[in-house]
């Protein structure tokens, strides 16, 4: 998915840089992990400041299975492989889930889906 308007962004106790713009009419952050930058740390950095009716776009070599069960309660998430062997996974914040997100819960025992 292509951002407009896209700029550079620090997110708090990220180890890589987001983008934040638009993708149609929601306001969009994005992140690349697939070259390095811990998967897990900037997934949970990115979704602590996700709000209602935004979405977050992580690329990865893979759909992170360790990241998922810790989150599905108050996200939803999709996973594609791209074209090019990496995997997007596209995040929003469901719209009546309770704020239960350990954010801190940056380990991950899981592979790869």
């Amino acid at each position: 998915m292509n951002i407009e308007n896209s700029s550079v962004i620090k997110i708090e106790n990220a180890t890589v840089d987001f983008e934040e713009g638009m993708v149609g009419n929601i306001k969009t952050y994005k992140f690349d992990t697939s070259k390095g930058g811990h998967p897990m740390v900037n997934a949970m950095a990115g979704l602590a400041v996700l709000k209602v009716d935004e979405q977050l776009i992580m690329i990865n070599h893979c759909a992170p299975s360790g990241l998922f069960p810790k989150i599905e309660a108050e996200f939803d998430f999709a996973h594609q492989e791209l074209p090019n062997g990496l995997t997007q996974i596209v995040f929003t914040r469901k719209p009546d889930a309770t704020s239960s997100t350990d954010f801190s819960a940056t380990s991950c025992s899981g592979g790869c889906d």
